[in-house]
């Protein structure tokens, strides 16, 4: 095991906090948020962080998964903080978006519905890690689209 794969390990769990007794994947989201509050509010900027957050966590969940000798480890929560931002992309980052993001995040990453179980299920190694949880993120991003549409 490398010193590059321990540190991406690290990353992936967020230090301690993907060992946290209880639910490590809510606290990853919390940490998602809290990253969405420190960034200024600019679209592009989210966009972009987004985006490298994805690539970087793959490649960090890769590493997380060789250095547990787990498949998707629970304590691996950087695709919590990945998914939960891709759920407040292109929205408003009032009280009430991010607090609705979050719990509609939380659910269908807990639910997994058609399709993010065959994502989950289909694809292997940190991509597999990632991707249930930008399908999530895309889903309750899509519910609050719609929300702000009509209301």
């Amino acid at each position: 095991m490398s010193k590059t794969d321990r540190i991406l390990k690290h990353a992936a769990t967020l230090g301690p906090l993907g060992y946290f007794p209880a639910a490590p994947g809510t606290w990853g989201s919390a940490a998602g948020v809290l990253l969405v509050l420190l960034l200024p509010q600019d679209t592009v900027l989210l966009l972009l962080v987004v985006l490298a957050l994805m690539v970087f966590g793959a490649v960090a969940s890769a590493a997380a998964e060789r250095v547990t000798g787990e498949t998707d480890s629970g304590h691996i929560i950087i695709d919590e903080v990945a998914g939960m931002m891709v759920s407040t992309l292109f929205l408003p980052h009032t009280t009430a978006y991010l607090a609705s993001a979050f719990i509609l995040f939380r659910f269908f990453d807990i639910l997994k519905p058609f399709p993010i179980r065959s994502l989950e299920s289909s694809l292997k190694g940190g991509v597999g890690v990632m991707a249930d949880d930008i399908a999530a993120g895309v889903m309750a991003n899509g519910v609050l689209q719609i929300w702000k549409t009509i209301s």
